[in-house]
């Protein structure tokens, strides 16, 4: 059992009640089993997540939609589980999916985890949508400064010279200045 299957599976289990359908949940290995699960009416959220979590660490791309509800989910550690799936899964949309959830400016308090996600693919999307979302996030009295710090720590992760401008912009940013000269440091010259 996997580190991220070991902590889904802790706190998912108050939440189930400790129920058999949750111990069968967690052991089957029937892709079918775990598919229904995600279309079937009334089911708990806990159980969509642990079939979702466990179809898309498997590749089985039935499990993205769900991956991408969880991943732009108020509950942080639900977005933490669905994220690293969602890296596992290798479904070409998902990209795409993270990119939109970083940049709408309506969700952005949920948008760390699809920022960190965009950084782990490294895919086409992931430095326009994070200059994006950093630029947005550059205004004055803006709250979001974790967003803004991982979009800051990610673009220079991926050490893309289109995101010099924005780094720069965000120099004179107290919690931010320190990790945008770093990713600064980082980028290719010219």
């Amino acid at each position: 059992m996997d580190e991220e299957f070991r902590s889904l599976t802790d706190r998912l289990g108050d939440e189930a009640g400790g129920s058999e359908d949750f111990r069968r949940l967690l052991a089957t290995e029937d892709a079918e089993e775990l598919a229904l699960v995600l279309v079937e009416p009334e089911r708990p959220l806990w159980a969509r997540e642990v079939a979702a979590f466990q179809l898309g660490c498997r590749g089985d791309r039935r499990a993205f939609e769900t991956l991408v509800l969880l991943l732009n989910h108020r509950d942080p550690e639900r977005c933490v589980s669905a994220a690293h799936a969602l890296r596992l899964l290798g479904d070409p949309r998902t990209p795409r999916a993270a990119a939109a959830l970083a940049t709408n400016s309506l969700r952005t308090g949920y948008a760390l985890h699809p920022v960190r996600l965009l950084t782990a693919l490294r895919a086409p999307e992931s430095v326009p949508a994070l200059v994006s979302t950093l630029h947005r996030l550059l205004t004055p009295g803006e709250p979001h400064w974790r967003v803004a710090l991982a979009c800051v720590e990610g673009l220079g992760s991926l050490e893309d010279g289109r995101a010099r401008p924005v780094l720069e912009a965000a120099l004179p940013h107290p919690r931010l200045g320190a990790a945008a000269e770093e990713a600064l440091r980082r980028m290719p010259e010219g």
